[in-house]
């Protein structure tokens, strides 16, 4: 089975699905470990990978770069972030390629114009719904695997409010999208308006962003609402970040770490049970032993 065919599968089930955020091999192991149904990658994390802000300065190639190690390292069905597509209708095409080369299981595409930003800020710049159902209808169409989720995110609730996110929204299910996203709520009222419109007709994801402008609500309620999955775009590297800062912080004042040993994973947690030095090593050593007594062979030959 495909990362797609499981995502498909875990979107059939009759359950609320959680997506927490990673932006490295390491963080989505991580989640991964912590028994979360699907990966979240995130084009506004990983531009931290560059050192860019996440106003659309990352290229497509890079983007995939980043992901494909996501994609390989774990089992569990990774959803990205394919921001407006990267250009036209071509680099749509290639993007859906792209990813479900690597084993993206469902992307989603925004309908910003350039300079895109992320939905959380003010000032975004729409293209019109249009040119945004035709990105969509390209990606539906090109996609080699059928069961790859296809997600229309929705940016307009902020630029031309509700009813226009709404009518756009509809637009971009005719042209088949999977899966609806509205991004930035501004209120539950808002929320409570687009579950009540569109949650018997299509399946709906909501973005949790700590400090965000969409009220972070609990899975239940978000359940009750009508949602069927959520993702934590940033929790991971917000927490990663503090984490960082006070070892850091400690390492440089005290001359040490051991002040914080305590909340530091093990080094070999990290780097045998989360990227494998173990099978690794044995690898090389069943080559090793086979090179030994081909050696052995060659010189009771010779």
């Amino acid at each position: 089975m495909s990362q797609a065919q499981s995502l498909r599968a875990l979107l059939a089930q009759d359950r609320f699905l959680m997506a927490a955020g990673a932006y490295d091999v390491i963080s989505a192991r991580l989640v991964e470990d912590a028994g979360f149904p699907l990966v979240y990658y995130s084009g506004g994390v990983s531009a931290g990978a560059l050192g860019y802000p996440d106003f659309g300065l990352r290229t497509l190639t890079e983007m995939v770069m980043q992901l494909e190690g996501v994609c390989r390292a774990v089992g569990t069905p990774v959803i990205a972030d394919a921001e407006a597509g990267f250009g036209s209708v071509l680099n749509t095409a290639r993007l859906v390629f792209d990813f479900e080369r690597i084993g993206v299981a469902g992307l989603h595409l925004e309908d910003q114009d350039s300079p895109r930003r992320c939905g959380h800020l003010g000032g975004k710049v729409l293209v019109s719904a249009q040119e945004h159902a035709t990105k969509i209808r390209v990606a539906t169409d090109n996609r080699t695997n059928p069961d790859t989720v296809i997600i229309a995110r929705v940016d307009a609730i902020a630029v031309h409010g509700i009813e226009d996110a709404m009518a756009r929204a509809d637009a971009y299910l005719d042209a088949g999208a999977d899966m609806l996203f509205f991004e930035a709520f501004e209120s539950v009222k808002q929320m409570e308006r687009v579950c009540t419109r569109f949650a018997k007709r299509t399946l709906l994801l909501v973005n949790m962003v700590e400090g965000g402008k969409t009220p972070f609500l609990p899975v239940r309620d978000l359940e009750d609402l009508g949602f069927k999955v959520a993702i934590y775009p940033v929790s991971s590297v917000l927490a990663a970040s503090f984490q960082m800062r006070k070892a850091l912080r400690a390492l440089r004042e005290t001359g040490t770490t051991q002040s914080v040993w305590h909340e530091m994973l093990p080094f070999g947690e990290v780097f045998n049970g989360l990227l494998g030095w173990d099978q690794a090593l044995a690898f090389i050593d069943q080559y090793a032993e086979k090179k030994k007594d081909d050696n052995s062979g060659r010189r009771r030959n010779d």
